[in-house]
């Protein structure tokens, strides 16, 4: 019986330890503009919310046209008083598709990375 709890305690301690390493690590959680959008008025930034602090010298995010270039200012950079947020500026953009690429780096020290599209239309 004692064996029985002393297992039962181990593997709750592992449960709680594994669940607190699996929320430290950052996952987009919103962006702006916001993921598969379609909007009229092309934006100035943008802007990617994440669920947990970022190291500033390894984050970034960069923006892509159609054809594969780099249209974003190449600012991206976390958000003075939020280190949750990362932002890149954009010049005006011209109607088309647009990807976004980002790669962070959690204060946790594990790296996430996606993309997502965003549209501008006349």
């Amino acid at each position: 019986m004692l064996r029985g709890r002393a297992a039962l305690l181990l593997l709750l301690v592992a449960l709680l330890v594994g669940a607190a390493g699996v929320g430290a690590h950052a996952f987009l959680d919103r962006a702006e503009p916001r993921v598969g959008s379609t909007i009229k008025t092309a934006p100035a930034h943008v802007r990617l919310w994440f669920t947990g602090a970022l190291e500033s010298a390894y984050s970034r995010v960069q923006v892509l046209d159609e054809a594969g270039q780099r249209v974003d200012l190449g600012d991206s950079a976390l958000d003075a008083e939020r280190r949750n947020v990362l932002r890149v500026s954009l010049p005006a953009l011209p109607p088309g598709r647009y990807k976004v690429l980002w790669r962070v780096l959690a204060i946790d020290s594990h790296v996430t990375e996606g993309d997502f599209t965003f549209r501008v239309i006349p």
